[in-house]
């Protein structure tokens, strides 16, 4: 990787912090091309004393790793986050909180154990079958998910006991994260992975955080479109977070 320069509004923190510009890699949304990203370096130990700041900036974790699409000629990721006061379920959500009443939510601390691994791995298999991912075992599951030095938790929702799926979230002083969600895949028609968002939304209610960060939306993508079901949603465009329909304008 080489360092790259620093551009606005990361100049603060490039000024403590360095930088890096990674090489182009394959696509993760669009296939067809190619994408470099922008990371924080992970050696660096004030790491987790930047990282709300980070998502502030629209970067994003993955792992140890807190990055930021970053890609010439395309702009087509936008971090987005929920206001969680200001958040209203629709009415499809509301139907969705009622269809799964029988469904138990807590949080507990992130950490592997057979069941979580179990549920992860048969949800790859199913939604990301020779993607790459398919193959991972514990030590993918504690680099990718858990992560060394952030504070996280699992959100676990639970169908008369049994594991249905898990929220991988990071804490901050302000905010949630919502780092990554895996779930059964023989129960799509539950909607988990929603119910899972507007869980973490009332986690974030609970404790008095004012914002609960979504990754990346990408306007067209099919498998991005979801989050703008989740009003108001927020979008950050480089400089200032907006409404989405003005930060992608």
């Amino acid at each position: 990787m080489q360092h790259s320069a620093r551009p606005d509004p990361d100049a603060d923190l490039a000024a403590d912090m360095r930088l890096f510009h990674t090489g182009a890699h394959a696509c993760g949304y669009w296939p067809e091309r190619s994408a470099r990203d922008l990371v924080l370096d992970p050696r660096d130990a004030r790491l987790p004393q930047f990282y709300p700041q980070a998502l502030r900036w629209g970067f994003r974790r993955s792992g140890d790793i807190v990055y930021r699409p970053h890609c010439a000629g395309c702009q087509a990721c936008v971090a987005v986050r929920i206001p969680v006061r200001e958040f209203v379920p629709s009415r499809s959500q509301r139907r969705g909180l009622a269809r799964n009443a029988d469904i138990e939510t807590r949080v507990v601390a992130a950490e592997r154990n057979a069941e979580r691994l179990a549920l992860y791995r048969r949800y790859l298999a199913a939604r990301h079958a020779g993607g790459g991912m398919d193959d991972h075992g514990a030590s993918e599951f504690d680099q990718f998910l858990i992560g060394s030095w952030n504070e996280g938790r699992l959100l676990e929702l639970r169908l008369h006991g049994r594991l249905v799926a898990v929220a991988v979230t990071d804490l901050v002083a302000d905010a949630l994260s919502a780092v990554y969600t895996f779930y059964d895949p023989d129960l799509v028609s539950r909607g988990l992975g929603t119910l899972a968002i507007l869980q973490q939304i009332a986690w974030a209610r609970r404790e008095d955080r004012h914002h609960l960060y979504l990754g990346y939306w990408i306007e067209g993508h099919r498998k991005m479109d979801y989050k703008r079901s989740f009003q108001p949603l927020e979008g950050f465009d480089g400089r200032h977070w907006r409404p989405l329909a003005d930060a992608v304008r």
